[in-house]
Formats: structure tokens, C-alpha cells, sequence
């Protein structure tokens, strides 16, 4: 008697034997450089967009504008998980992809 549903199962269940390798295409070394400057960019984009943000800040505060207040709060806030995520990204990935490595 045959199970399609577990000979299915038993088919998905197969290893590819499919890992990461570094250096299998050309151009790694290009491609890490561009994304490690796009990380650059993001970091001092992210720092002036703080600057900015604590200004309005500030002179919502000293000027009684409190919408303006408020808008610089959150800019400030923003900019800091903006910073915290472009400085975490390679922790992160590396800690996801050895997570997902040990599924089986």
C-alpha cells in the first residue's frame, strides 16, 4: 500500500546539501565594498538627520512650539533606531543565518 502524502513528505524532508560559499561568483569583493559604503552613507545620513532633529528639538522647546518640540522627539528617536539598526545589521544576520543553519 502506498502514501503519496508520506512519499511526499519524505521528498521534502531530502537535503540539497546547499550551503554558503564565499568566492563562488567574481565580484564578492566589489559587492561587499558597496554595500560596507551604502552602510557608510546610511551612518552619516543617520547622524545628520540626529543634528537636525535635536535642533528642532531644542528651539520647539525655547520658542513654545510644541508641535515642534514633539516632531523633534520623534525625529531624535527615530535617527537613534535608524543608528542602531545600520550598526547591528551584520550582528544580526550572522546571528539569524547561524540560527537558521541548524534546522534540520
Amino acid at each position: 500500500m502506498s502514501f503519496p502524502l508520506a512519499d511526499h513528505v519524505v521528498q521534502l524532508a531530502f537535503d540539497p546539501g546547499i550551503s554558503p560559499k564565499g568566492g563562488g561568483l567574481p565580484g564578492l569583493t566589489v559587492l561587499k565594498n558597496v554595500i560596507s559604503t551604502i552602510n557608510l552613507f546610511g551612518i552619516i545620513a543617520t547622524v545628520g538627520s540626529l543634528a537636525v532633529s535635536l535642533g528642532v528639538w531644542a528651539w520647539g522647546h525655547h520658542s513654545g512650539g510644541h508641535q515642534a518640540e514633539a516632531n523633534g522627539k520623534k525625529g531624535a528617536i527615530v535617527a537613534a533606531g535608524a543608528a542602531l539598526g545600520l550598526g547591528a545589521a551584520n550582528g544580526v544576520v550572522s546571528f539569524f543565518s547561524a540560527l537558521g543553519s541548524q534546522v534540520h
